[in-house]
């Protein structure tokens, strides 16, 4: 197998625990040492979009949250992309080529350890919420439901990528790195940061 599916869920469910009574830190090497920065980058967009949500903090707060939480979602489709490039030059390592015919998944497996990491974060704080004592019966019931459907998610989509994997290190699918090209924040490509810098420069 190109990679331990097991070993990334278990890395990524045992990091979120950690780190939140913990510095975050990547004591991993290669291909988990990859898995943990890009799960990093989760793990602190999750905790900024919360506090975007909370009545209490003024306008200059939720300004300041919104420009971390673009950039942190950048970080993170970027490391999405260093997953999938590690992958083809392990491909290219091992001189395996798609068959031909060999079709082209729609998600690639660094989107899926993405998913992975964002269902690590969503269990974490389900059963955090599970062992509140001033919550009552119904909520506690709801909380138990979802924590049910999102570990058997994570269970399918665990299986989902490791047939993935499978398919491609045998040659039946075909691997590429899917470039997102996030415009958002590139100051050559965003219209209203390089119309304003055309502008500044007119009125200087």
């Amino acid at each position: 197998m190109l990679m331990d599916v097991n070993g990334v869920t278990a890395l990524q469910t045992e990091t979120v625990a950690r780190w939140h009574h913990e510095e975050i830190s990547n004591p991993y090497d290669g291909f988990l040492a990859i898995c943990c920065s890009q799960h990093i980058f989760n793990f602190r967009l999750w905790h900024e979009e919360d506090i975007a949500r909370s009545p209490d903090v003024s306008d200059a707060q939720i300004a300041q949250v919104k420009r971390n939480i673009d950039k942190l979602n950048q970080q993170r489709n970027d490391w999405i992309e260093k997953l999938d490039d590690w992958l083809t030059e392990q491909l290219q390592l091992r001189n395996i080529q798609p068959l031909d015919g060999a079709r082209q998944n729609t998600e690639t497996p660094g989107s899926a350890i993405d998913r992975l990491s964002i269902l690590s974060l969503r269990i974490y704080h389900l059963e955090e919420q599970c062992s509140r004592s001033d919550a009552g019966a119904a909520h506690l019931e709801s909380v138990s439901r979802k924590l049910g459907v999102c570990r058997m998610q994570r269970d399918d989509l665990s299986r989902a990528l490791r047939e993935l994997l499978d398919d491609i290190e045998s040659g039946r699918k075909r691997h590429k790195t899917y470039r997102q090209f996030k415009m958002y924040n590139d100051p050559t490509l965003n219209p209203y940061l390089y119309q304003r810098k055309v502008a500044d420069k007119q009125n200087s």
